[in-house]
């Protein structure tokens, strides 16, 4: 994935996004796949999207692994608090999936922490809310820098390491 602008026309050909939700979620996610098509983004919704109820650690996992296998170079999940999809979407290798309630910690969350998966409450957020935490999310590059330690430590405990053995 490109630590770069994250935009369609960088220079990396199209970028893809998956979404996924839960019955909670699954208006705000057909809403935000719309969207992002419109903006020139590939999108690929995963799970079962009728609203009829779902239990979030599916499309969790289902799109953790397109991300974790670089079939989509991002990923968004909706569920009633975005609190379970974060928690079962950080259980797939390589994910790192932040939970985010506003335009600063979206901006935070790719700039520090270089998250690869936004999970979004559909129960808390407005439409107007969740596109424009998208949009500054989609927007934003990793900053590098001590950030790129950090996430290097987070990639040490994923592998089942001790963190504080990394140095850079």
């Amino acid at each position: 994935m490109p630590n770069a602008e994250c935009e369609p026309d960088k220079g990396y050909g199209q970028m893809k996004i998956v979404l996924g939700a839960d019955h909670r979620g699954t208006s705000a996610v057909k809403m935000l796949s719309e969207k992002l098509k419109r903006e020139g983004y590939e999108t690929e919704v995963v799970g079962d999207a009728t609203g009829k109820p779902a239990d979030y650690p599916e499309p969790a996992y289902l799109a953790g692994q397109k991300v974790s296998q670089h079939k989509a170079d991002l990923g968004i999940l909706i569920c009633g608090t975005g609190i379970g999809m974060s928690i079962a979407a950080n259980k797939v290798p390589g994910v790192r999936a932040a939970v985010v309630h506003d335009e600063m910690t979206a901006q935070l969350s790719r700039s520090h922490n270089d998250a690869n998966m936004l999970c979004l409450s559909a129960d808390l957020l407005g439409e107007r809310l969740i596109e424009k935490i998208v949009d500054v999310w989609l927007k934003t590059p990793f900053e590098g820098g001590r950030h790129a330690r950090r996430i290097h430590k987070i990639d040490a405990i994923e592998q089942k390491k001790d963190p504080s053995t990394v140095l850079e």
